[in-house]
This record gives structure tokens, sequence and C-alpha cells, in this order.
């Protein structure tokens, strides 16, 4: 974090406090410490905003003062001028961070109050509080993809192919469905009233889903005909790598003579976590690069002692258009080295790698792009996806019915490449 960022965060009465930072669905990112700025105790928050002008000049480091003079100019017409008085502090200090990180550009560096947070967080632990469905957030509107089994979503006869056009009877036309998704989600035992959009119904159908805590595992396998070993991963996660071990141990017993690993709809996670995974099937090379502003980089390399690394057992990587940042690193990786081939669609093209920043206070997170990462053949995928190398659409038909054309593909082209 450059000085200026934390300049302006001091001036917004807000301490970044000594916590690592992580990342998780649709992001790849560090531990790396931050310290308490000066101004206050670290740990610590002011009690409350500055009031008057001295107050204010104080609270602003002098060389920023001539350009926050606008900042405080406004703060004080609203506590004057606003109809609606008292107005909240905190509501307005946690707006004005959602604007500053906003200003930035950047789709991927945003402001997480302190329930979007938490709700991040516990999704890439593994369990969380929502209704329990598979979701496609690249959409124009919230997709589901597949609710899962035993979930409130499916005991409410949510299907694949269903788009969410409300949430509580709150449109989300223009609403991204990455913010629909968050709006879903909420404590157990409260009830979520869904407006979905499906095809062949003339009219839109409402359900009330009673959220439920949905506890999913990140990795998941089984044997399937012809010998082929079938590995699920849906996230990036504290649990991904035990789990993957664990699948890969019991499926690696059975003798396999082809692996799918399916990636599909999965959003990403830890960095960490995807060079792990990569490591699992191939022996040696480069997982990724990550490559700064200032034009140095790091490499991070294969871990050694991979339980799938014998490449007589040949391997294809399901990808579609969900399968983004550390499912792209994973899918890439496999690809350059010459380990798998992908099958499936073009995937979400999501090639930065984000911080995740705990605010102090219980004020959630700031999440900020710091570097973009690239594959073994030093190659970017941002905002282009990685190709695959036998396209194959998944339509929602196919979903309705059943079918999986990807999968069959996949399980194709490792019959042909084993000889069978």
């Amino acid at each position: 974090m450059n000085k200026t960022l934390k300049y302006i965060f001091a001036a917004l009465v807000v301490v970044v406090i000594a916590l690592g930072s992580f990342a998780g669905g649709f992001v790849s990112g560090h531990m790396l410490p931050f310290v308490g700025l000066p101004s206050t105790q670290q740990g610590e928050v002011s009690p409350s905003a500055p009031t008057t002008p001295a107050e204010q000049q104080a609270a602003t480091p002098e060389e920023m003062q001539a350009l926050f003079t606008p900042f405080w100019e406004a703060w004080n017409l609203v506590h004057e001028n606003y109809v609606d008085q008292p107005v909240d502090d905190v509501v307005l200090m946690r707006g004005a961070i959602d604007g500053m990180i906003g200003a930035l550009g950047d789709e991927h560096s945003s402001y997480m109050d302190p329930e979007d947070f938490k709700n991040a967080n516990a999704s890439l632990e593994g369990a969380y509080e929502g209704i329990g469905a598979y979701v496609d957030t690249t959409t124009e509107y919230l997709t589901i993809t597949s609710p899962i089994p035993g979930s409130p979503a499916e005991r409410a006869g949510l299907q694949p192919g269903d788009q969410v056009v409300a949430i509580d009877d709150e449109d989300m036309t223009g609403t991204p469905a990455e913010a629909a998704r968050l709006k879903v989600l909420g404590p157990a035992g409260t009830t979520v009233k869904l407006t979905i959009l499906r095809e062949g119904e003339a009219d839109l159908l409402e359900f009330s889903v009673t959220r439920e805590k949905i506890s999913v595992a990140s990795s998941s396998g089984e044997m399937l005909e012809n010998d082929i070993a079938y590995i699920q991963i849906t996230t990036f996660g504290s649990s991904t790598t035990p789990e993957l071990l664990a699948t890969l141990n019991e499926l690696m017993a059975q003798n396999p003579k082809g692996i799918v690993l399916d990636l599909r709809f999965n959003g990403g996670g830890y960095l960490q976590t995807a060079v792990e995974v990569t490591s699992q099937f191939v022996a040696e090379g480069v997982v990724l690069y990550e490559q700064y502003g200032d034009g140095t980089r790091t490499t991070y390399d294969v871990m050694p002692g991979g339980l799938a690394t014998d490449e007589s057992i040949p391997m294809v990587v399901l990808i579609n258009e969900g399968s983004a940042s550390a499912s792209e690193i994973v899918a890439g990786a496999l690809q350059d080295l010459g380990r798998a081939k992908l099958v499936g669609v073009t995937s979400y093209g999501k090639g930065s790698v984000q911080n995740w920043i705990p605010l102090n206070g219980d004020n959630g997170a700031v999440r900020i792009t710091i570097a973009k990462w690239l594959t073994p053949n030093e190659t970017t995928i941002h905002q282009i996806g990685l190709i695959p190398d036998f396209e194959v659409e998944m339509t929602t038909e196919d979903r309705q019915a059943g079918l999986d054309p990807q999968l069959d593909k996949a399980v194709e082209v490792l019959l042909d490449m084993i000889g069978q």
C-alpha cells in the first residue's frame, strides 16, 4: 500500500491493523503484514470523527490538508444541511471508502462491508449461510447452475438455468450478478424471496427459500466407467488441499487410466492453494509468474511430492465461463506444462491478484489489486481467458435434461489418448 493511500485512510479515521491479508472468490492473494498508522494506537479507532475545522486539520497529515479540504467541507455540509438528522458517521465513512476504491476504475478492487467480508470468508472455509446453490455470476442476472443436493434451493424447486430477476421484491436489473449473490446470502433461519425467470415459463415464478448453514466439500471425486478418475474442485479454500489429497489417495489406489479435473464454475480462492493443487499433478516446473507494476516479478514453482504426476496417466481439465482466478492459474499451468488438455469454453479471464486487507473496528475490508499473473509460458489471460483445446458448449437445455456434453467430450479425449 503506498503512502498516499495510507493517508487517505487516516483522513477517513480508519486504521489498517496488523493482520495478514488473504484472498478468495475471484481473487488470489498473499499473507502480508500491515501496521497501524502513527495517528492512532494500533488496534484502536477514534471514537468519533473530528467535528471542528481545527480538529479536522489536526486529523489530516499536513501535506494532505489542502487536498482534503473539499472532503471535510462536504462532510460538514452534510452534517449541517441534510434533511434527516442525525446522519450516521459510520455509514458516511464506509461510503467514502467505497467511493474511493471505486474511483480506481478496477472491477476487482472494492470495499467490503463487515457482512460482505464475513460471507466471503465463510465461503472459503467450506461453510456459509444461504440457500445452497452453485451459481453463475458472469451473466446479466444471477443464474442458478445447480442446486446442491439436499439444500434449501433444491427443496424449494429451483432448477439449473433459473435467472434471479428480483430478490425480496427488489428488481435486480442492472445489479451485478455478484452483488445479487451476496443479497441471497443471509443468516440461517431467515427467508429470502426469489423472483425467477425460467425458460419455457410464460410468467415469472416466485420462491420463498429459508436459508440454512451450508457445508460443501471443496474437493470430491469418483471413478467413472473405463477407469477414468473424476475430480471436482468447487473453490480454492483452506480445506481444499487436504480434501484433494484424500480424494487422490482413494482414486489413485484404483489405478485410473485417465483423470478428469472439473473446475467449471469455480470462482477461485487462495493463490497458495492453487499452487498446491497444481503440484499434485505435475512433478516440476513453474506454476505462475506474478508481475508487479514496477516490472518486478515473483515466480511460483511446483512443490514436490504430488500424488498424480505420472504423465502416462493422461489428464483433461474442464473449464467454462465461470472458471476464474485460481481456477485459471491451475488450468493454465497444466495446459502450458503439457500435463492436460482443456475442454469446455473460454474461461472468465481474471488474471490479477488482490490483497484483502481487514480494517480496524470491524469495518470490513478493502480488496486492492496489487499484481497480474502470467501462465508458465508468460501469457496473460486478464480479460481474455484460457482457450480450451476442445471447445464444447453446455446449454441450459443440457443441464435441465441432466446431460453433460463437456464431460462426455473429456472422457472421449482421454479414451483416445489411452488408445481405447
